[in-house]
């Protein structure tokens, strides 16, 4: 059985060890968005299917609320 939240599939061990593609900086896991948020690049990475989509060009902006909650 699969679970219905694809956030939840992401390795732990996989989470430790990516950073920003573009700052080679830590990443933030946001599990109720599903995605990984580079403070540095002000930069959310998605997680599609358990799978991080660390391509600047498939990440969104961060709102300035987002970066200063980081």
């Amino acid at each position: 059985m699969t679970s219905t939240n694809p956030a939840a599939e992401v390795d732990p061990k996989l989470l430790e060890i990516l950073v920003c593609p573009q700052t080679r900086g830590p990443l933030v896991y946001d599990r109720e968005k599903a995605e990984l948020l580079s403070k540095q690049a002000l930069l959310a990475y998605p997680v599609r299917d358990g799978v991080p989509i660390m391509l600047p060009e498939e990440a969104r902006p961060l709102t300035e609320e987002e970066a200063a909650r980081l």
